[in-house]
């Protein structure tokens, strides 16, 4: 609210000194009163006293009350406003000042109105003016103005400032346009790069999904020895990877962190620990978490949500409680976790239940992911018909993620009927996609409808659409390897030929037999045995037993929920050669160790 008392003694012709400022008792008391006000209500009075003593002219004192009142979290942009509107030439420092505290508030229409006026009245932006309104721009995602104030910058003649560079990079990241961000990054002289420069093209690459590249730039970043990477960097790599399922490199990041932080906030913390789960160590994990001081819902999110990825589902549901116990009140983020954990270990009763306590006990709203965990839950469980009906009878619309759960739960149970069902619902949501063609495709030729398979490729053909191949990661010395189902790369490497028929050697006298209905094409047995061979996993896999020592683990990354003969191979192959192989495929961990796998055969 606006003081009328203020607002009517709001007079004043502004004076600019060409001396150096010399202040009166009442002017240093003035200043002082303002550096100390925790309100609004205590800047009027500030604002009164000054009008009262007749300081309005002194610019060093309209200005630190404008920024005050623009700048500070409990500021007031409409009395700023006022202030402003009863400055008669405003400078460069005001106008800077005003169009800062509008991008604080989330108003870039007014800032660049204001921005348009200032040129307007001949007053030049310059460098203090850019970085507030790009950084405007790169929160409410406004490409179109950040592209045209970064042609103003070039015609001011400011492009060669650090800090309106390090905005256009952080701008253009935001906005999506990594091409552009990376082109300013460029053109800056290394030596005038910053580590703001370097934490804004890694943040930049982190929201593309560039994690590889991510990796590469810190790389860059920590062989120049004069910088010491800052914790949002950091969490950028971890998320790298976390992503690539980099177990080493998030290690090396780990005591990177521990080396160049005298501490750890709640936020790198959970980051770290989100990185051990999601790489496999879920050991190390669990060690971060109990070593936290302070735990909030993310952390307990994140713990409860990777306990269930690696098929530790009680252990999940233990934590809950004892978050619960802890006076922490869960949130819908932890519901979905422990949704999760019910529907990773087919526990549909006890989902439905959390389901219950998670609407009428904590008052939660019910999203769209939290339905989405249940059809997951039903889908997986056989329950494909009641997931249908939970879609149907939603308070909003289903999106295409629920839609293919439900199709892939179609695929796993064989219900074509509801299956061509869901893919159709799919293709009218959008029909340039290929997956909806080649579920309902498998399903086919599993049943051996080779006509209805051949009509669903011919589709997919005509649209011009083709299928993602399955791939494997393997990390070996720091270094990530692609294996591709059939990999004509990997076809003349005879270290790796030589180590695939070893393992299919010995598992023939284990009792392996592989499981040709697995390979979903028209051919003969010979070469579905051939295919299978050459499934990416089992590429990596042998790759891995080659270039890791005996005894140590086996850490596999997969795009594709892994098939069960794959399931099967890997089991008989952790026993064989006395290995714990961890895989991640879409969907979940799998621990393989002596002959078993933590899911319990239920992925």
């Amino acid at each position: 609210m606006v003081g009328t008392s203020v607002h009517h003694n709001l007079l004043l012709p502004q004076q600019h000194p060409t001396k150096p400022l010399e202040f009166t008792s009442t002017e240093q008391q003035c200043i002082s009163l303002l550096n100390n006000c925790k309100n609004i209500q205590q800047l009027k009075q500030t604002h009164c006293l000054i009008l009262k003593h007749g300081l309005h002219s002194r610019s060093f004192c309209t200005g630190n009350l404008l920024s005050t009142c623009a700048l500070s979290t409990w500021g007031s942009m409409d009395y700023a406003s006022l202030i402003f509107q009863h400055i008669d030439t405003p400078d460069s420092f005001e106008f800077n000042t005003m169009i800062r505290g509008y991008i604080m508030d989330m108003n870039l229409h007014e800032a660049v109105t204001l921005y348009n006026r200032m040129v307007e009245v001949g007053i030049r932006p310059n460098k203090f003016t850019y970085p507030s309104i790009l950084k405007g721009c790169a929160c409410l995602h406004r490409l179109e103005e950040g592209m045209q104030f970064h042609g103003h910058v070039v015609k001011n003649g400011v492009e060669k400032d650090v800090f309106v560079q390090n905005s256009l990079i952080n701008m253009y990241g935001k906005c999506g346009n990594i091409t552009e961000s990376c082109s300013v990054f460029e053109q800056m002289d290394c030596f005038d790069r910053s580590l703001a420069s370097w934490s804004a093209i890694i943040a930049a690459h982190a929201s593309k999904g560039m994690w590889s590249e991510c990796i590469s730039l810190f790389q860059q970043l920590t062989s120049q020895s004069c910088w010491r990477a800052e914790e949002s960097v950091l969490v950028s790599v971890l998320s790298s990877c976390t992503n690539l399922g980099a177990l080493d490199l998030g290690r090396s990041t780990h005591a990177f962190l521990i080396r160049n932080l005298s501490g750890m906030n709640v936020i790198v913390e959970t980051c770290l620990l989100d990185m051990y789960l999601k790489c496999g160590s879920l050991v190390k994990g669990l060690t971060v978490f109990e070593q936290m001081k302070v735990k909030n819902q993310w952390s307990y999110s994140v713990v409860i949500s990777g306990l269930a990825f690696h098929g530790y589902g009680a252990e999940a549901l233990r934590v809950f409680s004892e978050m619960c116990e802890k006076g922490i009140e869960p949130d819908e983020v932890v519901y979905v976790g422990v949704l999760t954990t019910c529907s990773q270990t087919g526990q549909v009763e006890k989902g439905l239940e959390f389901f219950k306590k998670m609407t009428v006990d904590h008052k939660i709203e019910p999203t769209i992911q939290h339905y989405g965990c249940l059809v997951d839950l039903m889908g997986k469980a056989g329950k494909v018909k009641e997931a249908f009906d939970l879609i149907k009878n939603m308070p909003m619309e289903a999106n295409d993620a629920l839609w293919y759960s439900l199709l892939d739960a179609c695929r796993i149970h064989q219900d074509i009927a509801l299956g061509e069902k869901v893919a159709e619902k799919l293709l009218n949501m959008s029909s340039q996609t290929p997956s909806p063609y080649v579920i309902l495709s498998n399903m086919y030729a599993k049943a051996g409808k080779w006509e209805n398979v051949a009509s669903a490729r011919r589709e997919m053909g005509q649209k011009g659409l083709t299928k993602a191949p399955g791939f494997s990661l393997i990390q070996v010395k720091r270094k990530v390897y692609k294996f591709v189902s059939n990999d004509v790369m990997w076809a003349h490497c005879k270290e790796l030929s030589d180590m695939i028929y070893q393992m299919e050697w010995q598992l023939k006298f284990e009792g392996y037999s592989p499981d040709t209905s697995q390979v979903l094409l028209d051919v003969d047995e010979d070469e579905k045995r051939e295919r299978l061979s050459r499934h990416s996993q089992k590429l990596a896999l042998a790759f891995g037993l080659i270039n890791t020592a005996h005894g140590s683990s086996v850490r596999i990354v997969r795009n594709m929920r892994m098939c069960k003969d794959c399931h099967t191979y890997t089991k008989y192959i952790s026993s064989i050669f006395e290995r714990r192989i961890i895989v991640r495929d879409r969907n979940r961990f799998h621990h393989f160790e002596d002959g078993n796998c933590s899911c319990k055969d239920y992925w």
